[in-house]
């Protein structure tokens, strides 16, 4: 708390008048993050008229943001140590559209596409550096790993 006090300018009393504790302080950074998230997903453009072009349009969403907030990533790989739910929306937004006519659990299938992404993004240089032909693309190597995760959601949806 006390270095978080002195990059903010401010006393760490301050900190804990408003936050009470660390974990007061990271859930709320949490939920911030999650804010932003399903403020970027409620602003999309609609996608399309068939549900897999509507989840293609949410799903790449979701992975852009947070690989645009790799501070944000870092934080969800130590949420299980919370008992903050601050994705709950962003979820339940996947949740809708997996549910459209679909035959499968869209709150697993909502739940793993999250995990996918948050999981490849917190480890990404482990991964480049352990796999010789995935680093020799490192440039290319989010957009392909976006791209095929997106792909193998939408196609265990399609194949329900």
């Amino acid at each position: 708390m006390d270095q978080i006090a002195r990059r903010a300018a401010v006393n760490k009393q301050l900190l804990f008048y408003y936050f009470h504790s660390k974990r007061g302080l990271f859930t709320a950074v949490l939920a911030r993050g999650a804010a932003e998230l399903e403020q970027a997903l409620a602003n999309l453009p609609t996608g399309g008229d068939r549900p897999l072009d509507r989840i293609r349009v949410a799903l790449g969403a979701q992975f852009d943001f947070l690989a645009a907030h790799p501070d944000l990533v870092t934080l969800l790989t130590q949420a299980a140590r919370s008992d903050a739910r601050p994705f709950a929306p962003a979820i339940k937004r996947l949740v809708v559209l997996l549910a459209e006519g679909q035959g499968l659990d869209p709150h697993l299938a909502a739940a793993q596409a999250l995990v996918l992404m948050v999981a490849y993004l917190g480890l990404e240089s482990l991964i480049a550096m352990s796999a010789g032909p995935l680093s020799a693309d490192e440039p290319a190597l989010r957009e392909r790993w976006k791209d095929a995760a997106v792909r193998l959601v939408l196609d265990g949806v399609a194949a329900h």
